[in-house]
């Protein structure tokens, strides 16, 4: 049997600064490319996505976060997967 002392605290405060994110309640279409999305339809969702992160008061946090995870997918704190992994993250994330 487990020991109930033992279990981690909660981590809401981990993730409290989404519920500021200007993306909250928009849907993920905006920022994770549907399947086969290429060229320019991926270029002006990415720019949408970007436009949404320009505005965002956690910008800075979100990308934070998706650089200490190595976040695969997806436009966090205003960059693409590849953007992200060209800056070299960390350098990124200082920003």
């Amino acid at each position: 049997m487990s020991k109930v002392s033992h279990l981690p605290g909660r981590a809401e405060h981990q993730w409290a600064w989404q519920r500021a994110a200007a993306c909250r309640g928009l849907g993920t279409e905006v920022f994770f490319h549907p399947e086969g999305e290429r060229g320019q339809d991926r270029v002006v969702r990415e720019e949408a996505a970007k436009a949404v992160c320009d505005r965002c008061p956690v910008q800075a946090r979100c990308l934070q976060h998706a650089v200490s995870v190595a976040e695969p997918y997806g436009v966090w704190g205003g960059l693409t997967v590849s953007e992200r992994q060209r800056s070299g993250g960390a350098d990124a994330a200082a920003a």
